[in-house]
């Protein structure tokens, strides 16, 4: 299910566009259609030159030598990736945006950065690329032959509502670059966001002024809060008129609750089911 209007929250074409898949049959164009969509995710719809380009793998792709997940994996490994976002990015950064690169999502959370952390610590970069690309997750999502594509912005079983929106934060617009159009840049997007576990306002793209850039509501606290403690303002629009005739199709207007944050998961969950559809979470 996609949180709220898709046109409205900048992910509308995420939403109409089918995923890329390599099927049986391929032509040489879907064969090109799928080396530049693995390009567009992996590197964060970052430019590419021609001289930047992973020509050999492209090559074993070409011939049926290796399988899209493999074409990920030799992209992700590349030198090209690795010294856009691994060497000149702090690693949270870096770990923030794999996660958005090869899984589609935000990290879920403390546990998962640490994860990583010790996976790069131990084991270092190729082997944290092999941890995204092998784990369970990747295989159910997208298996061998279809280009990883962003699934985040989608209520999604077993995953925390917290990194639903941070997605939010982090991928604002088809037209937005992981490399030069972040208004982050090098830094962190997500940091203590993340660490905490706290949900972030989820504001509809508008203006440079108001939304587009996402910016970190001015009433959110200076320091961490217990849990519970935080409440938050959900606007919701969507409701259908629930006259006894079941006629009328016209849209309620706007409501607002304030929920505290432990059962703000559970009141995302309730309005969904009521068929309503969420505007705005933002911190009161």
């Amino acid at each position: 299910m996609t949180f709220g209007p898709a046109s409205r929250l900048g992910v509308a074409r995420f939403e109409e566009t089918p995923p890329v898949e390599l099927l049986p049959g391929r032509s040489e164009e879907d064969v090109e259609a799928v080396i530049a969509a693995v390009y567009r995710q992996v590197l964060g719809n970052a430019y590419v030159m021609e001289s930047e380009r992973v020509v050999v793998s492209e090559s074993q792709l070409k011939l049926g030598a290796i399988s899209v997940r493999e074409f990920v994996r030799q992209v992700a490994k590349s030198d090209l990736y690795k010294s856009r976002f691994f060497d000149s990015c702090p690693r949270y950064r870096y770990t923030e945006l794999a996660y958005k690169h090869l899984l589609g999502r935000a990290p879920d959370g403390f546990e998962e950065m640490k994860y990583h952390s010790t996976v790069l610590d131990q084991q270092g970069f190729e082997a944290d690329i092999d941890s995204y690309i092998d784990s369970d997750e990747y295989q159910e999502k997208f298996g061998e032959f279809t280009v990883p594509f962003y699934t985040g912005y989608k209520t999604q079983t077993g995953k925390k509502m917290v990194g639903f929106t941070h997605l939010f934060k982090m991928l604002r617009g088809a037209s937005s670059s992981d490399l030069k159009g972040s208004l982050a840049g090098k830094s962190p997007v997500l940091n203590a966001s993340a660490i905490q576990g706290t949900p972030l306002a989820v504001i509809a793209p508008s203006s440079a002024s108001n939304g587009w850039s996402f910016q970190k509501p001015t009433s959110s606290p200076s320091v961490p809060l217990k849990v519970g403690d935080q409440m938050y303002r959900i606007e919701i629009t969507g409701y259908r008129s629930k006259a006894v005739n079941r006629i009328s199709k016209f849209r309620r207007s706007n409501r607002v609750k304030l929920v505290p944050f432990d059962k703000l998961s559970e009141e995302y969950q309730r309005i969904h089911r009521d068929g309503g559809v969420i505007a705005s979470i933002t911190p009161v």
